[in-house]
């Protein structure tokens, strides 16, 4: 039965991703973010899913997405992945594609380099991966960061997830460049100023995604 659940998910966001590449001309190619070694990673998160998720039972939510978020004064991020949690098991394996758009990020934690070596923040073209660090209960987040704007709070469910991400360019290998909360839901995070707002990367801002997710 797990296998078979595994199965459904690993199709479930390869759909997820295949539908938004069609009906989104303006998000990067999957050959731009496809890289060997984001493949290699995908392949080992899938074999880590399955074998630290196996025993959790209905606990697991599988989930899909595709998606572009701005809002802050600078910088807009596209972002496609997906994974699998469980909440009472405080387990997580997730990861995808990124890039920063249009312009560099001068705000936030992606506009700070947690690599030595490579300082500076993420420019406009720059992006390759992103794997998660951390899957948190909760975060507050703006979508702008206006100060009028009203702070809210999205919470880790069966339909949402909030996670602490590693980012990564290409020019720093497999050393992680930037580290960034972001929040995936089926639902709208913001229906209050930003309706239809389901993706939110850390002082960025929200997008609205095509999203999927499944137990």
């Amino acid at each position: 039965m797990m296998v078979k659940k595994a199965a459904v998910l690993l199709v479930g966001t390869v759909f997820v991703v295949a539908c938004s590449q069609r009906s989104s001309p303006s998000s990067p190619s999957a050959t731009a973010l496809g890289t060997s070694s984001q493949s290699t990673s995908a392949g080992s998160a899938s074999q880590s899913v399955g074998s630290a998720l196996h025993a959790q039972g209905t606990g697991r939510v599988g989930f899909g997405f595709n998606g572009t978020v701005s809002g802050f004064p600078t910088g807009k991020v596209f972002l496609t992945g997906g994974g699998a949690f469980d909440r009472v098991a405080n387990l997580v394996q997730s990861g995808g594609g990124f890039r920063c758009l249009d312009e560099d990020i001068l705000q936030g934690p992606l506009s700070i380099s947690i690599n030595p070596n490579d300082p500076g923040p993420c420019r406009a073209g720059e992006g390759v991966r992103w794997d998660t660090a951390a899957l948190l209960p909760s975060t507050t987040f703006k979508c702008t960061g206006a100060g009028t704007e009203t702070l809210k709070t999205a919470v880790t469910s069966d339909k949402t997830v909030v996670l602490q991400a590693d980012f990564y360019r290409a020019s720093n290998g497999n050393e992680e460049s930037f580290t960034a909360k972001i929040i995936v839901s089926d639902g709208d995070i913001a229906s209050a100023d930003f309706p239809g707002a389901n993706l939110w990367v850390e002082k960025v801002g929200c997008g609205t995604a095509l999203v999927n997710f499944n137990q």
